[in-house]
């Protein structure tokens, strides 16, 4: 296996010290970065001819930092270059980072505040932290070192990024997200996309604290699950839809069956009986695809009580629909959408997509028959990720549908800092499902859909 083929190791926690020590605070490129920079590639190319790198990759981390020590404290002494003992354990991060690490990448990888990472080209690298983009000084040395990077990323996960195949998306050992574009495709140099994977899953008490929703509206939600109602998630791209859906699963009893169905796997539902299905790509042939459609499809010979499906994009949703629809309640999905209105709209069209020959009134019925609840969230211009409403499916005596929205977040303004000000409220209206809440064992007072009052504050 090639040096830059390999899966990264995980480094020990006095090695993560080092590199954090080292790299943490990154600075413009200067003469010293780039002395650096060339005696890196000088004495890496030594250790490719001179030793077996892809064995000493394979040492464990505090011995492979230590072996590299010393072989480079040799070459400085072979070579006469005389360099202070920081910029030596730069030199040598540098070198394991990029033998088989992500190279610059590594602080803002350690850091676990930073959410997403993205890659503009070798110059240009930004991060998310609190929901907040920022700009960083730390750059690649070129775009070849970007390339080595990105092949390094998904050569281990059995994929490939060429000028054949320049879109590449996987999921790492750890579960973060990695999205791949490479020229001519991309315009300035290659883009890359990580969106990291959090150690410790978000549960329902953590997004309350954080106040994306109030506490009423966490019990009323963790009801709605504990009563096999089918909830629908809808948000736009990085609004916490996962996060969501990953938090709503907790409330699964422990005596039902669980599968899954994921693009990227990402859920982790701390439930005894979880049965989790991935789809996959196409190989580089053209081959072997295996779909959401498929698995929703195969899903139902699983005997399922619940099925999830991580988000719905296409023609999969008429099959999502139809589960709902032929008893297995209490199922959970995500889709795009702004609004709990457009997801319905987009819903529909994607039902259209999957060649059923169905007409609008037919589709409609689906729908009412098959969603319950529209939860939709949002992340705000600040940073904020709040749920905006949840809102009820409710069909009236004429045959229309209506979505009634029972909690809503009411955005009040905009503070000097450009922190987005509001408050979440009840609409005053009872859910239709009242009283299947409490049949189920789940019930809630109904005082929690009584509407609040916030006063504004005036400057």
């Amino acid at each position: 296996m090639s040096l830059f083929n390999r899966e990264k190791p995980k480094p020990s926690p006095r090695a993560r010290q080092s590199q954090r020590t080292s790299t943490a605070k990154p600075q413009k490129p200067n003469a010293s970065d780039e002395r650096l920079d060339a005696l890196a590639r000088h004495f890496k190319a030594r250790l490719l001819s001179e030793t077996d790198l892809e064995k000493l990759t394979q040492m464990p981390s505090s011995e492979l930092r230590i072996t590299l020590d010393r072989l480079i404290g040799r070459y400085l002494a072979d070579e006469q270059v005389v360099i202070s003992r920081q910029d030596r354990d730069r030199l040598i991060t540098r070198i394991i980072d990029e033998s088989v690490g992500y190279g610059p990448l590594e602080p803002l990888l350690e850091d676990q505040d930073v959410t997403e990472v993205m890659v503009n080209g070798p110059k240009e690298i930004y991060y998310e932290k609190k929901g907040r983009i920022h700009k960083t000084d730390i750059q690649f040395r070129d775009e070849e070192a970007l390339r080595h990077v990105i092949d390094r990323i998904v050569a281990p996960l059995g994929r490939r990024v060429d000028v054949s195949s320049p879109l590449v998306d996987a999921r790492l050992p750890d579960g973060s997200r990695v999205n791949g574009v490479i020229p001519p495709v991309s315009l300035k140099g290659s883009l890359l996309s990580i969106r990291k994977f959090r150690q410790t899953p978000i549960k329902m008490e953590d997004l309350v604290g954080f106040e994306s929703l109030t506490p009423d509206m966490a019990t009323f939600l963790a009801a709605v699950v504990k009563s096999k109602l089918n909830i629908i998630i809808s948000g736009g791209t990085g609004s916490g839809k996962t996060t969501l859906l990953n938090a709503l699963a907790n409330f699964i009893p422990e005596n039902e069956r669980i599968v899954t169905i994921e693009d990227m796997a990402e859920l982790r539902i701390p439930h005894g009986h979880v049965a989790g299905m991935e789809a996959r790509p196409p190989n580089v042939e053209g081959k072997g695809e295996i779909t959401i459609r498929q698995l929703v499809k195969n899903s139902l010979r699983m005997r399922p009580d619940r099925i999830i499906v991580g988000e719905v994009r296409g023609a999969e949703a008429f099959d999502m629909l139809q589960a709902m629809n032929t008893g297995h309640e209490g199922s959970l999905t995500t889709v795009h959408a702004n609004t709990p209105g457009d997801a319905m709209r987009r819903l529909e069209a994607m039902v259209m997509m999957s060649s059923a020959e169905l007409p609008p009134s037919i589709i409609r019925e689906y729908l009412v028959g098959a969603i319950d609840f529209i939860v939709q969230i949002s992340r705000l211009p600040d940073g904020q990720r709040k749920m905006i409403a949840i809102s009820e499916m409710q069909e009236r005596p004429d045959g229309s549908i209506e979505l009634e929205e029972l909690f809503s977040f009411k955005q009040t303004g905009v503070d000097t800092e450009g922190v987005v000000q509001g408050f979440h409220t009840a609409s005053g209206e009872i859910p239709k499902c009242f009283q299947r809440l409490h049949a189920y064992g789940a019930p809630v007072d109904a005082s929690i859909f009584t509407p609040k009052k916030k006063k504004v504050s005036t400057p």
